[in-house]
């Protein structure tokens, strides 16, 4: 069974699991400390936790910015580990997502996703997402 959950606490369990994630999502992520957990769901950021079977497979983050047109969210750092792919966890944990943006009030929720992650943007668009006419642009501090 599936089962979403929102992370309200920095907890060992919920440590141990992204710190489990991590290395699927970026090769390049530190291990995270529970301080740095703390931090997160201090912020205003909503980190969701998928679960199969009561272990932790999966993870997004929604962050939550006002501008002066409104507040807006974002998704990112979603990963869903390579033994529970295809089982429709990305879909749940992104219409978690959406749902916790329409309650706060959020006027749009943004994303990016690499053109090679072909189930993600397939996922994303039939998820009602749109492609944007946009360059995305980084500075690597």
């Amino acid at each position: 069974m599936v089962r979403i959950s929102h992370i309200l606490a920095a907890d060992d369990d919920a440590l141990t699991a992204l710190n489990r994630l991590l290395p699927q999502l970026s090769s390049t992520a530190k291990v995270l400390e529970i301080a740095d957990l703390q931090e997160i769901v201090s912020a205003d950021t909503t980190l969701f936790l998928a679960y199969v079977d009561e272990v932790a497979v999966g993870t997004l983050s929604l962050i939550f910015y006002r501008t002066p047109s409104g507040l807006r969210s974002r998704i990112e750092d979603v990963v869903v580990d390579r033994s529970a792919r295809g089982h429709g966890l990305g879909r749940a944990l992104t219409r978690a997502a959406v749902d916790a943006a329409r309650m706060r009030g959020a006027r749009s929720i943004d994303l990016t996703s690499r053109p090679s992650r072909v189930a993600a943007n397939e996922l994303y668009k039939s998820e009602g997402f749109q492609l944007r006419e946009s360059a995305s642009y980084r500075l690597s501090l």
